[in-house]
């Protein structure tokens, strides 16, 4: 029995199977865009942490920026001893924060903490309890987040009920032909049949979605969610958790358009692999709790705070949004070819470096889970790590870093291709 099995069989035996794993190997060490398995077998990373990993694995800012933080101070309690770091990173991101007027930044621990946070945010600004959200969304796994959340199987699957007072509507997506327009006239629908607009606290969504297929919010959409929200005293809330931190070519998804919004919340790439997240946006909405009502025990821990302050040096000395745009060109150029030989690929799809393939059965407009499957499979055995995402899986995304060599890069790139190709066999 070699040592990955051994482990698997271990792992079965002690852990519950509500905890799953991709695949049955277990890691030893990373670098990059590269892991080594207990057996000494390498594979390409194209799921970064499923998009913590933007920076790569170990990059070695911000790996020598824990090690000398660790060196002082490992956590005290923010709420009790604050440290700089955090101030540092807060007003860092503050800066960065798309949008007119003053911003304040609040850090958390995981997105759904701070997604949580940022609905308690609006509605303590607002004094107002209905929030909107929208169909095939992923927000989290905790109970209020899995009430935000669009998709049944397998995240909210006997764990019910959730909170009350949110309300889901359609999400824009121009493959299976949803239009703006019929986003609009849901919210609408709301509004007469379930929820009056001046008890909505917030609408929530995210500018491309994650779990849910990589679907970008078109900018009509974006800019009526504005004006909507304008108009009833609304907070609009970008959940860029998946999106954020160069994954789409910009430092948030948020600046790629005209109108912004209220708040923004991001965590994975924030902290490049360590625990961190966080949600900023308008000062005068992010200060209407009192003090004490937001926080949290290892909130603003100066490791992972330092992981930030690191990150943000990242970025800006390799300039990896520009990176990230220049990646997805030659992904996308290379991906929609495929179309010539693998009659399942609908659709290539994203912003920048946030890119995905649609797989439908040929000649329908249906849902190919089974081939997704293969091609993740068949790239597996090549050593290329893939994840599927979408409301019936038939979507593969890529979240390769955006540090990856370009003969790393390259090299995935051709298992992915020889895979899809394979596939159709």
């Amino acid at each position: 029995m070699g040592k990955n099995q051994e482990l698997e069989k271990r792992r079965l035996a002690a852990t519950p199977k509500g905890q799953g794993a991709a695949w049955p190997i277990y890691v030893e060490r990373s670098k990059n865009a590269e892991i080594w398995d207990v057996e000494g077998h390498r594979y390409i990373d194209f799921y970064g942490g499923i998009g913590v990993l933007n920076v790569g694995h170990l990059h070695p800012k911000v790996q020598a920026a824990v090690a000398a933080q660790l060196n002082k101070v490992s956590h005290t309690c923010y709420q009790v001893v604050p440290n700089e770091h955090y101030v540092t990173a807060a007003e860092r991101i503050d800066a960065l924060i798309p949008g007119p007027g003053p911003k304040k930044c609040a850090f958390f621990n995981s997105g759904a903490e701070a997604v949580e946070n940022a609905i308690k945010i609006a509605r303590c600004h607002t004094g107002r309890a209905g929030i909107i959200a929208f169909n095939s969304s992923f927000h989290g796994r905790t109970m209020m987040t899995l009430a935000l959340t669009g998709k049944v199987a397998p995240y909210k699957t006997g764990f019910g009920p959730f909170p009350g007072e949110v309300y889901h509507v359609p999400f824009p997506s121009a493959l299976h032909k949803v239009g703006v327009q019929d986003s609009l006239d849901a919210i609408d629908t709301l509004f007469h049949d379930a929820i009056e607009a001046r008890r909505v606290a917030a609408i929530i969504y995210e500018p491309v979605q994650g779990e849910g297929g990589f679907n970008q919010a078109p900018a009509e959409f974006v800019l009526a969610m504005r004006e909507l929200c304008d108009k009833h005293g609304i907070v609009l809330i970008h959940d860029e958790v998946q999106c954020g931190f160069g994954r789409t070519g910009r430092m948030f998804a948020s600046e790629s358009y005209a109108a912004y919004p209220d708040l923004i919340v991001m965590a994975k790439s924030l902290g490049g692999g360590f625990i961190v997240s966080g949600v900023a946006g308008k000062a005068e909405i992010m200060d209407a709790p009192d003090p004490g009502g937001l926080g949290g025990t290892y909130v603003g821990n100066p490791l992972s705070l330092a992981a930030v302050n690191a990150v943000l040096d990242v970025f800006a000395e390799e300039n990896l949004c520009e990176r990230s745009r220049r990646l997805g060109e030659i992904c996308r150029s290379r991906l929609e070819k495929l179309k010539a030989d693998v009659p399942q690929l609908a659709e290539v799809r994203g912003p920048g470096s946030m890119l995905a393939l649609e797989f439908l059965k040929p000649g329908t407009g249906d849902p190919d889970a089974a081939f997704a499957k293969k091609v993740q499979s068949l790239a597996f055995e090549n050593k290329l790590l893939l994840l599927t995402c979408g409301p019936h899986y038939n979507v593969i995304r890529l979240l390769y870093p955006l540090t990856i060599e370009d003969e790393v890069f390259d090299e995935g790139l051709n298992i992915l291709e020889n895979a899809a190709r394979a596939a159709t066999a």
